[in-house]
């Protein structure tokens, strides 16, 4: 064939190879060779390009050699409208004292004339991290910080549970008239946890479980200068929302010097996590598993239950101790709340028995929540006490 083979052009514009190339550099070097070989126009042909494109690679090939084909920065040596360095600096400095305030919020409390795309990218080059949501588990141990900081009984949670939700729970408590309500209290430095049981949620039954606390607290002084009792908006606790005074339950709450009543914000249950954390470990670990024979039966198993969570539970958001480890090592001056919640003397304290139980290692008689093995040292049983009149209970509606 006259003038030798004919080479084939490429069939798309360099400007397109270049962008999806990811080896530029070799693309180059090819245009580089051919100019050199054939010509700038008929390599400008070849590769779908101008010749001005292929003489400027095939100059800075020979020039600079390989390394000479990478691309170069179109930045400009000095920029009029450049951030100066003492503005810069400012800037910086404010990311500490507002943390995780976005640079739009930043902007408009400070004044600044600096867009937000602007102050971003000063710190971004000062490299401080952008602002990220915490995650669930560092709020938490942020949370446990701060409840440790707590004296004991200054902040305690109450609020009520519907047992009747409860799969496994509901048709034993209809064959056997067992409680459909619990009257939870928990106090949130050690976790201390105190239970009660009616057949229905009413201000009555929140108020008589608000005496007896009441009458533990003052019984062992352990009530601070200033202590709260948070609860929900529930009719149980605020009474009639039209009422023109304060509910009998508030009333009994403040009665004690120093103590003071609390309602959450409407629909902010989480306010409530540590008594709500209880009623979910409670479901898991009693309701579901436990089987009752009649309403007394499941008083000393909730009874039984209670010792256990006191006395030989850890929990893992407490440094995995247990309540009475907590109150015992940390509050050497109310060591007789500790002794008290061991059951000193034959009696203990439950809202809903009235020293009615007590703790005992003998295994013979009695009632004992020992599934699973939940009792790795001894096990504990619960015996009733002989004097018919001691072992009614006194949170009881309805008759066992």
């Amino acid at each position: 064939m006259k003038g030798g083979p004919k080479r084939l052009m490429c069939p798309y514009k360099y400007y397109h190879v270049m962008r999806q190339s990811k080896d530029k550099k070799h693309f180059r070097y090819q245009m580089a060779q051919q100019a050199l070989l054939i010509g700038v126009k008929p390599t400008a042909r070849l590769f779908n390009t101008s010749p001005k494109v292929v003489r400027k690679w095939r100059n800075r090939f020979k020039t600079e050699g390989y390394s000479g084909l990478d691309d170069r920065s179109h930045k400009p040596h000095h920029s009029p409208g450049e951030t100066p360095k003492h503005i810069k600096e400012q800037i910086i400095a404010l990311k500490p004292k507002y943390k995780r305030l976005g640079a739009g919020q930043v902007r408009t409390l400070e004044n600044l004339s600096q867009a937000p795309k602007t102050i971003r990218k000063i710190w971004s080059e000062a490299g401080i991290p952008s602002r990220k949501r915490r995650k669930k588990h560092v709020t938490k141990n942020n949370l446990r910080t701060v409840k440790k900081l707590f004296q004991l009984f200054e902040q305690s949670v109450e609020d009520t549970k519907d047992l009747m939700d409860i799969p496994e729970y509901y048709w034993q408590a209809k064959r056997h008239n067992l409680p459909r309500v619990q009257y939870t209290f928990r106090e949130v430095s050690c976790g201390i946890l105190f239970l009660g049981f009616a057949n229905n949620i009413s201000l009555t039954h929140a108020h008589l479980f608000a005496i007896y606390i009441n009458h533990f607290l003052k019984k062992f002084n352990a009530l601070p200068e200033n202590a709260m009792r948070q609860t929900d908006n529930g009719s149980e606790y605020i009474g009639s929302w039209n009422a023109k005074s304060v509910s009998a339950y508030t009333q009994t709450i403040e009665s004690l010097p120093g103590q003071w009543h609390n309602t959450i914000f409407p629909g902010a249950h989480r306010m409530q996590s540590d008594v709500e954390t209880i009623h979910n470990l409670m479901e898991i670990e009693f309701y579901e598993l436990e089987s009752f024979t009649n309403r007394l039966d499941f008083m000393q198993k909730a009874a039984t239950y209670q010792l256990f969570f006191n006395l030989h539970r850890p929990n893992s958001y407490k440094e995995h101790k247990t309540p009475w480890h907590k109150t015992h090592k940390t509050y050497l001056h109310l060591r007789g709340v500790a002794r008290h919640l061991v059951g000193v003397n034959g009696s203990s304290i439950y809202p809903f028995t009235a020293s009615t139980y007590s703790v005992s290692s003998s295994r013979r008689g009695g009632s004992s929540f020992s599934r699973s093995g939940v009792f790795p040292s001894k096990r504990v049983t619960l015996r009733m006490s002989r004097n018919p009149a001691v072992s009614r209970t006194c949170f009881n509606d309805s008759k066992s």
